[in-house]
Order: C-alpha cells, then structure tokens, then sequence
C-alpha cells in the first residue's frame, strides 16, 4: 500500500463523530474538515477533535481542494444526493447505511462510480462486527459445512430517535439484516418475497405511507439453493433492541443470543442430543488492524455512549475500525472497497424491493439487473 494519509471530510456529526478519532489514529488518513448544519453543535465537536476547517454547507465541502474523501453521517434522505455530489466533485465516498431509498438513486451511484473511477463503500457496520467476523471464519474453515438457511432479524422501537423515522419504511432501512446473509458466502440477491404484518398507529402511516407495523421478507440468493429471512420493525411493537443473524449448516450452526448480553449458541452435528447447544464467547479481531486504531474496537472506546446508536446495537460488535481501515486501504490500493458500490446497491435495493413486495401481497419482485451483475460495472 502506497504510505499517504488520505485527507478526510465528516459530513455529520453525531453518529459520525465516533469515526473522527479512528481515523485521526490511522497512519494513513487525517480529517481534515467537518461538515454539520447546526454551527454550534459542530464548533463543539471541531474543538473536541482540534479540526480547524469546519463548514455549514456541504457544497463548501465539494470545493475544499484539499478533501479527497467525505465521510456522509448525514440523515438517511441525504445519503443518496449527497454520494453523487461527492463523486461528481472527485471525492470518494464512505456512506453510512442505506445507500438510497430509491432503485433509481441507487443505480445513479453505481453508474457514476463507473463513470469516475471513484471508489464508493457503504459502511455497513455488521459485516465488520466481531459476531460476522467469526462466522465468516467458521464458514471459510468449512467448519459449518454447506449452508443451508439463513435468518437475521432487527427489532427497533424508534421512540425518541429524531422525527424523521417516523416518515421510514421499515424494509428501506434492512442492510443490517440483508448484509450478513449475503455477505457471508459472498451472494448476491436474486429476488425477494415479502409479507406486512399488523399495522402502526394512523399518525406514523400517514407519515410514512406504511401501515405495516413489521415486514418480513424471504431472499432468493443468486446461483444458490439457498434462502435467507430476514424480518424489520420500527414502531408499535414490544421487543428489546436485538441485531441478529443466525446460519445453519450441515455441520455447525450458529444461533444470536436472544437477549442482549447474553452469550450467543453453537449447535453441533452428530453429538449427544443434550451436547448439541453450546453456548460460546466471542473474540475479538483487533488484530486484523494496525496497531494504532486496534483499541477502538472496544466499548470503552466510544466517547458518546449516551448517544442512541450505542444504547441500541452495543457498539456495533467493534466494526467501525474494520470499516475505517477497509475504506482508507481500498482507496490507497486503487480496489473495490467491500461493500463496493453494486453490493451496496444490492443489499439496499434488497430491502427496497422487499416494500415493494409486501404492498403487492408477497408477489416476488426481482431485483434490478445494475444490482445483481457485477459484470455490469
């Protein structure tokens, strides 16, 4: 890798605050401005973090020759416009989850990284996470054996969240589900089938033209015997906060605690029926990253535990460093970031189509072509 400190850009500054110290602590990237609309909120944040160059206006952002890359922590409706600016600006682009929510946003992304050459990665925070991370390595072991189904599930009261939640679909929000069942034998989806269930208050529906109060959906992998299931709700249902992703194969299989804090399950083929369940402790990947950022996969690290996005998802299982790293590695390594622009887009567009599903009762909706064709790129 070429040694060079890549010039970051924050654009957001709540959530994203907690991405300026890892990448401060990097060797080769530096922020070099932030961006956040409320003035005072982001002198409060530039001061904490001795950045200098703050701006009010993303556009300002765009100009400031000495960015090659922004970071977008901005609300959901930004992420895609905002990821087209950049990329028209000769900026790449780290998005936080969704990337669009729309099909046709997320095609316009993927054809513009085409055309730029720019490198786009959304940063899907449970693919990096320490539960993926060994699963995945259980998968590539071959200690699971051939995967048979998959499942994931993300319960969510958005109570208190800022007001527009209250305007989201669940299923446009459900790369955190979607993402580990593809990305764990590197799949694509190829079509989707997807139910509503119950119906929110007539308040949250007006606003969101949903009344559905959880959708859940089945995902046909592409060239695979294999479905996943993956389930969302935001409102008007009774549940702790749970991230889940559970794989069963023919060997092994593994099953998300169903408590927060409790420890998560391993069942084992062939053995005594009373030996099959073995409750197990997950380790951490630290020393997948450089030295200087390898602390900020611990809890300890998270200097706004207060902040919603803790109190619900227990720190995101150690990603954002993995995700910080994969970012700056793939820019500096002129590759595709993982998720790379047509992933991210199929993962999002998973979900998208999963809406789409449920409105027409469960009719199966395939995914668009630019989602599913990597060739296409």
């Amino acid at each position: 890798m070429v040694q060079q400190k890549l010039r970051m850009a924050m654009v957001g500054l709540g959530f994203g605050s907690e991405f300026i110290p890892i990448y401060q602590a990097h060797p080769n990237a530096e922020v070099v401005a932030v961006c956040r609309r409320n003035e005072r909120e982001m002198n409060k944040t530039a001061d904490q973090f001795g950045i200098k160059v703050r701006y009010t206006d993303f556009e300002q952002v765009l100009a400031d020759p000495n960015v090659d890359c922004v970071h977008i922590n901005s609300p959901i409706g930004d992420h895609a416009w905002m990821s087209l600016r950049a990329l028209d600006a000769g900026k790449h682009v780290m998005c936080t989850v969704p990337m669009a929510t729309t099909v046709e946003e997320c095609r316009q992304i993927v054809e513009k990284v085409q055309d730029t050459g720019l490198k786009y990665m959304m940063a899907e925070t449970v693919v990096y996470s320490r539960e993926f991370l060994y699963i995945k390595d259980l998968y590539e072991r071959g200690e699971l054996g051939k995967i048979q189904y998959l499942a994931a599930s993300h319960p969510q009261d958005m109570a208190g969240w800022p007001s527009y939640w209250e305007s989201m679909i669940p299923m446009h929000y459900a790369t955190h589900v979607v993402s580990p069942c593809l990305a764990l034998t590197d799949a694509l989806a190829e079509s989707v089938s997807c139910f509503g269930s119950g119906t929110v208050s007539e308040e949250i529906a007006a606003k969101s033209g949903c009344r559905f109060a959880v959708e859940s959906c089945h995902i046909q992998l592409k060239d695979s015997d294999v479905t996943a299931h993956v389930w969302r709700f935001l409102h008007d249902v009774a549940r702790q906060y749970r991230e889940s992703f559970d794989v069963y194969g023919t060997k092994k299989s593994f099953e998300w605690a169903l408590i927060e804090d409790e420890p998560h399950v391993i069942h084992t083929a062939k053995k005594p029926e009373n030996e099959i369940a073995e409750k197990i402790s997950i380790p951490d990947f630290a020393d997948r990253l450089p030295e200087s950022i390898q602390r900020f996969t611990l809890p300890a690290e998270i200097h706004d535990a207060g902040h919603l996005s803790f109190l619900q998802g227990g720190g995101h299982g150690g990603s954002h460093p993995h995700l910080v790293h994969e970012f700056i590695t793939a820019v500096l390594e002129d590759r595709e970031p993982s998720p790379g622009a047509v992933t991210s887009a199929n993962w999002t567009c998973v979900g998208i189509c999963a809406h789409e599903s449920a409105m027409k009762g469960g009719q199966i909706v395939q995914l668009p072509n630019f989602a599913r064709e990597p060739a296409l790129v």
